[in-house]
């Protein structure tokens, strides 16, 4: 009961001490509403209000067809230009496609010649350039279609590829990015706050008093996890609610309660590891500079920037050893998929069973600490 109430208090201290920090609160606020926002609905892996030029040397009712094609939001309205002004206005970066019809192509198509139509695409913006390209094409192929059959509807031939979208029908990527937003939020925070709460007891001096007061390492590592886990849980409960949900629209199909008790085991694991950074740095450039060592790895190899099983071999075998890893898989399944405790419990066993070696072996360097220390 004694050890409970010491955590209580020194529980208490962190809190006091975190959130009566200005630039600590303002961190918090603008990692889960205005970062998220920004991750969530900047630029993504679709082609998206897209400068586009034509010029239109045929001058043909297909080639304005084909013009009129091009709507938003994909697309800004087609711009006429000359050909004379292909290289100006994309060395300007005003322009990111030009399509050019040369003479004759309506009469060409008429004619079953096959005629080329030539398009210059801004590869600077790779991501954009790539999938812009596979637009366009699909759109001149299906508008040529419709205006040789006087059809827009005609039937496209008799094999073909039905696309269904699984648990993201209309495939907006805010949704996934979103979550994967959070879980970067988490994850930064979480390891950055409870790190620097263990070097900020060293730079002060508070550590030995700590040292001289009926405590034991456990009570004051179970302090700062539990500490920093409460105030960064807060945070992520409103963002869920407030930005994921109520700004972002984006659906969730799961339980509230599941997904808030996955977040929580993710958070302790996270604190974890922030403590061991802690407690091996010995001034605050070195813990920023492990920060940045952990939380890259962590961010790129749990799967949000990319599939797991697009990395190689040896990667995907040690990402078994991030939590981020298994937490947002949990965080998909329920979010998107509606899975319940069935479906993810390995998911949340190997989040525990991490974070518990880590917290050991943070509470081992700890003792370490405070022994040489006193």
């Amino acid at each position: 009961m004694r050890s409970i109430l010491n955590i209580f208090w020194l529980a208490g201290k962190e809190l006091k001490s975190v959130l009566g920090d200005p630039v600590m609160v303002v961190l918090i606020l603008w990692s889960f509403i205005v970062a998220v926002i920004l991750e969530a609905s900047g630029a993504g892996d679709t082609v998206y209000n897209a400068a586009i030029a034509i010029v239109d040397e045929d001058g043909s009712s297909l080639t304005r067809q084909i013009a009129d094609a091009f709507d938003p939001p994909w697309f800004q309205p087609p711009v006429s230009i000359g050909a004379d002004r292909i290289a100006p206005e994309m060395d300007a970066g005003r322009i990111m496609f030009v399509l050019a019809f040369p003479p004759g192509f309506e009469a060409d198509v008429i004619a079953g010649r096959m005629p080329t139509a030539q398009l210059e695409v801004d590869a600077t913006a790779v991501s954009q350039a790539q999938l812009g390209t596979d637009y366009i094409a699909n759109i001149l192929a299906s508008e040529t279609r419709a205006f040789l059959t006087n059809n827009p509807d005609a039937s496209d031939p008799a094999l073909r590829l039905e696309l269904r979208r699984a648990f993201n029908a209309n495939g907006d990527p805010v949704w996934f990015k979103s979550v994967s937003s959070l879980l970067n939020q988490l994850s930064l925070l979480t390891i950055a706050l409870t790190g620097a709460a263990m070097l900020r007891e060293r730079e002060q001096g508070t550590i030995e008093h700590l040292m001289v007061m009926p405590l034991t390492p456990l009570e004051i590592a179970l302090s700062k996890v539990l500490a920093n886990v409460v105030v960064v849980l807060a945070a992520f409960t409103l963002s869920l609610l407030f930005v994921v949900q109520g700004v972002l629209d984006v659906p969730m199909r799961g339980s509230m309660g599941l997904l808030l008790v996955g977040t929580t085991v993710y958070l302790a694991a996270a604190a974890a590891i922030g403590m061991f950074l802690g407690t091996m740095a010995r001034s605050m450039a070195q813990f920023a500079l492990l920060v940045i060592m952990v939380i890259i790895p962590i961010i790129m190899l749990s799967g949000g920037m990319g599939a797991i099983e697009s990395q190689p071999d040896l990667v995907q075998r040690l990402t078994l050893a991030l939590p981020s890893r298994h937490f947002l898989a949990f965080a998909k399944a329920v979010v998107f998929r509606g899975a319940g405790l069935g479906s993810v419990w390995v998911e949340l066993a190997l989040m525990a069973g991490l974070g518990a070696t880590f917290f050991l072996a943070s509470l081992l360097l700890f003792r370490r600490s405070m022994s040489l220390a006193g």
